[in-house]
């Protein structure tokens, strides 16, 4: 398959995607960043990365954002709210970090494929965001081979993050909007050329 085909698929994946998206569920969203005294963000591997450029959008907006291990991340208070993100749902650290601020207090808004995993039955909200995980390709991976399917398309389940950075951006855009932003007030706080 040429990687334009592949591109285009993607790009299929995540119209379809962006369908089945609930409004209520990303306004909601929208409220809680804006209500939140701090966002915190928190993912692993490929999420992780995911979670990292939104925050770095978010403090572009103006609004204080963190990366939730890095050394210059101050603890949370109920006033915050955690984006946990992770297309399985059962990421060891990203479990473990929810679960901690959930017990002191903070909103939790969890970002996933599976809303009835471990962080979406943490989580006080959810926003499920469909894509392929690796989760997905483990558990029908002798399915998939026999089918003649296989996951070279988006290796170890990406679809989950390529589809999440495109909502993060969908999101960012929003936020401009109602924040009353423009591109030229992000800029003085993006990082120099």
């Amino acid at each position: 398959m040429t990687t334009k085909k592949i591109m285009q698929e993607i790009a299929r994946h995540v119209a379809k995607t962006t369908e089945e998206l609930d409004d209520s569920e990303v306004e909601n969203m929208i409220k809680l960043i804006r209500k939140a005294n701090r966002i915190f963000v928190i993912g692993a591997g490929r999420s992780g990365l995911t979670a990292r450029a939104f925050a770095m959008r978010l403090v572009q907006l103006g609004l204080t954002a963190y990366v939730v291990g890095e050394t210059i991340t101050p603890g949370m208070n109920k006033k915050d709210l955690l984006i946990a993100v992770s297309g399985s749902g059962e990421t060891s650290s990203v479990v473990s970090a929810t679960k901690i601020a959930k017990s002191i207090g903070v909103k939790v808004l969890a970002i996933t494929s599976y809303p009835k995993s471990s962080i979406g039955k943490i989580s006080d909200y959810v926003m499920k965001i469909k894509g392929k995980t690796k989760i997905d390709i483990e558990k029908n991976h002798l399915k998939h081979q026999i089918e003649g399917i296989h996951s070279s398309l988006t290796p170890l389940g990406t679809m989950f993050e390529d589809t999440t950075q495109i909502f993060f951006d969908g999101v960012t855009a929003e936020l401009m909007e109602k924040l009353g932003k423009k591109e030229k007030d992000m800029k003085k706080i993006h990082a120099l050329e």
